[in-house]
């Protein structure tokens, strides 16, 4: 088979310059002498070779023949001294001038300074083709932005710039001459929520007085404070206590009347554990029990007898809670229940952690009463174990969640932390339970802030 031949001429290639004759020599003539220079625009790269510049016109063409005029900025003695080399080219110090009939070309020194600055330099040669030498300047040339001005438009003043009204009017007014229907519909939506200031200058006065008067009544944020803190359901409290038994004083929870009422001389005659358990209203605490083991029958000391009196009352308060736990309590079977303690007992937890509903004679315990006896009791409880409670232990009691508990605690201001091993020397406890937290109290007392719901 026979190749096809390609009816298509190839392009020659150009023929390669004689360059045999050239001989290469620096210029002898100095930078400052002035030209030649190099100008060009962004906007139109192709350069026309006028007398003895290079230049680019911006967009506007200038007819042959412009000439243009080289202007070198006047420097005083000092700034002539301190450039070290009288020889260098400084663009800020050399402007190009150019003009016609219409137009003006100009150095645009700002853009020239940014371009110099940059690292764009050309190296400059002149070939004599009479002799055959090529000259190259000694120093590269720093190409000149060239900007223009129509001399018609010199006498027109600028329009100023529309203001941001101005412009939402147009641009709402051709969105809605050609915007889509939801653009449309977006538009007319703002326009109806916009609001107008300088309606509202007028009425402006009339909202000020009228904010203030209503807010007059206002609680201040000391006395927002104390209303907060009242309202806490905890026990009274002391915000300047300097130590931890003071923060809950122990008669703010059990009434001085209840505290001489109790009697704990009926542990001194018990020999084991079940006869001290026997005396006690609610017996299935564990909690309880490690508490009353470690004191045994010894209630000769004033701190052991102290302590087996908040034992006595925080077991006749988990046996109210258990008694109130039915929709309707009756007196009577409180005091049944709690029948081992004075009957002043019975009646004062009956009245402090439950409510008379209205028209009726019977008490009820709401989830406010619930929650308040459960901190009353474990502020109880931090007293006895020396303000380092082990709330897994009263969780598991109380037949509750561990988180639970713990929430109720730092409504007291405690900490859910791990003890030191100082701390835990301290307090008498083994290295078994360094993994453990307890609820710890410290001074001064810190109540958690309340949570602020994120904006939606």
């Amino acid at each position: 088979m026979s190749a096809v031949k390609s009816g298509s001429k190839k392009r020659k290639r150009d023929p390669t310059p004689d360059t045999a004759g050239l001989t290469f020599q620096l210029s002898s003539s100095k930078p400052s002498q002035g030209g030649p220079f190099i100008g060009k625009s962004s906007q139109n790269q192709s350069c026309v070779t006028l007398n003895k510049f290079i230049v680019s016109y911006p967009a506007v063409q200038a007819p042959t023949g412009t000439t243009f005029d080289c202007y070198a900025k006047k420097k005083s003695k000092t700034q002539t001294n301190n450039s070290g080399d009288a020889d260098q080219e400084d663009p800020s110090d050399i402007m190009l001038v150019g003009e016609t009939e219409a137009v003006e070309f100009v150095t645009n020194e700002a853009e020239t300074s940014r371009v110099a600055e940059g690292g764009c330099h050309y190296l400059v040669a002149v070939h004599n083709r009479k002799t055959g030498q090529v000259s190259i300047l000694s120093r590269p040339k720093i190409p000149h932005i060239l900007g223009h001005t129509v001399k018609a438009l010199k006498s027109v003043t600028p329009l100023a710039a529309p203001s941001k009204t101005q412009y939402l009017e147009a641009k709402n007014a051709l969105g809605e001459t050609f915007g889509t229907k939801k653009a449309k519909a977006a538009i007319r939506a703002q326009e109806r929520n916009h609001v107008d200031i300088g309606a509202m200058e007028g009425v402006m006065n009339y909202v000020m007085d009228s904010i203030d008067k209503g807010a007059e009544g206002l609680m201040t944020d000391e006395q927002a404070k104390v209303s907060t803190d009242n309202n806490r359901l905890i026990p009274p409290f002391s915000a300047t206590a300097n130590m931890p038994d003071d923060i809950y004083p122990l008669h703010s929870i059990i009434p001085e009347v209840e505290w001489k009422a109790l009697s704990v001389s009926a542990f001194d005659s018990t020999q084991n554990e079940n006869e001290r358990l026997a005396l006690l209203p609610f017996r299935y605490s564990n909690w309880i029990k490690e508490h009353i083991n470690a004191l045994g029958n010894s209630s000769s000391s004033k701190s052991n007898k102290k302590t087996l009196k908040i034992l006595l009352y925080i077991s006749g308060m988990l046996a109210f809670r258990q008694a109130s736990s039915r929709k309707e309590i009756s007196k009577d079977q409180i005091q049944e229940k709690l029948s081992s303690l004075p009957s002043i007992v019975a009646d004062s937890l009956l009245s402090r952690f439950t409510e008379v509903p209205r028209g009726s004679t019977t008490y009820q315990a709401t989830s406010t009463t619930k929650t308040n006896l459960l901190t009353h009791m474990f502020a109880l409880c931090l007293k006895v174990d020396k303000f380092a409670t082990n709330t897994e232990l009263l969780a598991a009691d109380l037949s509750m969640k561990t988180a639970e508990v713990n929430q109720l605690f730092r409504s007291l201001g405690c900490k859910i932390v791990k003890l030191t091993e100082r701390e835990r020397t301290k307090l008498g406890l083994p290295d078994s339970v360094a993994d453990q937290k307890r609820a710890v109290l410290n001074v001064p007392v810190e109540f958690p802030k309340p949570k602020r719901r994120r904006a939606n």
